[in-house]
């Protein structure tokens, strides 16, 4: 099995649980790294942290730029014109990191899947059409851009999802994300909606409630 490269990071030896979280347009593995002793986490809870790399590709809206990305962007108005192949082709890629964990001996509903921005486009495609059930989603500063074309798994009608918003967010309007919770709760999906006073960006109020979160879902 092909992997992406990632960094990993485990709370204590022999996990029983694993959260997979994706950065965003840009940025890498490291980005989200130094998070996890901000969680401060029970020592009774062993995660396995996995930080995958995006690989580098050139962005439309940067000018053609080379950088790492889950997939490309063709405009960025509100409907957020995206490279939808790539963006699958991303999703394959993760997919692949769950299939290891559950080699691994990890159980399906003890994995998570976590992303920012453009990195929680895809935690949302993963997640939701993934053919076991899963742990949860927690989706921040982020869309669902896959939502008019989404094969929506039986396996994960129920899964936990918590959606984390900017209120002064100018790269990813707040709107996209309440379009995503509506989406889903119109679907009957258990959506837990939070915004914070920052702009595209990740706060202390916010990480304390993805630890909390990491410890209802994991039932610690």
């Amino acid at each position: 099995m092909t992997l992406l490269p990632a960094i990993e990071q485990e709370t204590r030896p022999d996990p029983d649980a694993s959260v997979i979280w994706l950065h965003g347009l840009g940025a890498n593995g490291y980005d989200f790294a130094p998070i996890v002793p901000e969680l401060n986490l029970p020592d009774t809870l062993a995660i396995r942290f996995i930080f995958p790399h995006a690989p580098a590709v050139p962005v439309t809206v940067n000018g053609g730029y080379v950088m790492p990305a889950w997939f490309d962007i063709l405009e960025m108005d509100i409907d957020r014109r995206v490279d939808s192949d790539q963006l699958l082709r991303s999703a394959a890629a993760i997919t692949r990191f769950i299939e290891r964990e559950r080699e691994r001996g990890i159980a399906s509903r003890r994995i998570i899947l976590a992303g920012f921005s453009q990195g929680g486009a895809v935690a949302y495609q993963v997640s939701l059409s993934h053919l076991e059930p899963l742990g949860g989603l927690i989706a921040m500063s982020t869309y669902f851009a896959t939502s008019d074309s989404i094969a929506l798994s039986e396996a994960n009608l129920d899964l936990p999802i918590e959606i984390h918003h900017g209120l002064y967010d100018q790269v990813v309007p707040q709107a996209l994300g309440i379009r995503a919770a509506e989406f889903l709760k119109d679907r009957g999906y258990a959506v837990v909606f939070r915004t914070y006073p920052m702009e595209h960006a990740v706060c202390p109020r916010q990480i304390a409630h993805i630890s909390e979160a990491l410890q209802r879902l994991l039932h610690c």
